[in-house]
C-alpha cells in the first residue's frame, strides 16, 4: 500500500489550494480515507474523512465550510479542496487510509505528507 500526496506549497491568506493523494497497491474503493495535518509544535489532528463509496464525509470544526474532501475511485485519487485559507492552516498534510475508521483514526496507512504554508 502506498499513498503519495501532492499539491502543497505557499499560498496567501484567503487563497485556495487542492491537495491530491494517489494510492497504489490496493483497491481504493474498499478503503475509508482521510486527511490529517500537523503544525509545528502541535499534535497531529484529523482534518476530514470520507467513506469508501464517497457519499459520507466528516470535517474538523476548524475547517468546516472551507475544506471539501472528495475521492475518485476510478482514478485511485483522494482530494482535499481548501478555500479561504488561514495562517493557522499551515501544516504538513497527510493522506491516510484504512478498511474502516473515522475523523480521529486510527489509520494503518499514511502518506509521507505535503507542506502547506499560508502566509503573505
Amino acid at each position: 500500500v502506498q499513498l503519495v500526496e501532492s499539491g502543497g506549497g505557499l499560498v496567501q491568506p484567503g487563497g485556495s489550494r487542492r491537495l491530491s493523494c494517489t494510492a497504489s497497491g490496493f483497491t481504493l474503493d474498499d478503503y475509508f480515507m482521510g486527511w490529517f495535518r500537523q503544525a509545528p509544535g502541535k499534535a497531529r489532528e484529523g482534518v476530514s474523512c470520507i467513506n469508501s463509496a464517497g457519499f459520507s464525509s466528516m470535517y474538523a470544526d476548524s475547517v468546516k465550510g472551507r475544506f471539501t474532501i472528495a475521492r475518485n475511485n476510478a482514478k485511485t485519487t483522494l482530494y482535499l479542496h481548501m478555500n479561504s485559507l488561514k495562517p493557522e492552516d499551515t501544516a504538513v498534510y497527510y493522506c491516510v487510509a484504512d478498511s474502516a475508521s473515522g475523523l480521529r483514526g486510527p489509520y494503518r496507512y499514511w502518506g509521507q505528507g505535503t507542506q502547506v504554508t499560508v502566509s503573505s
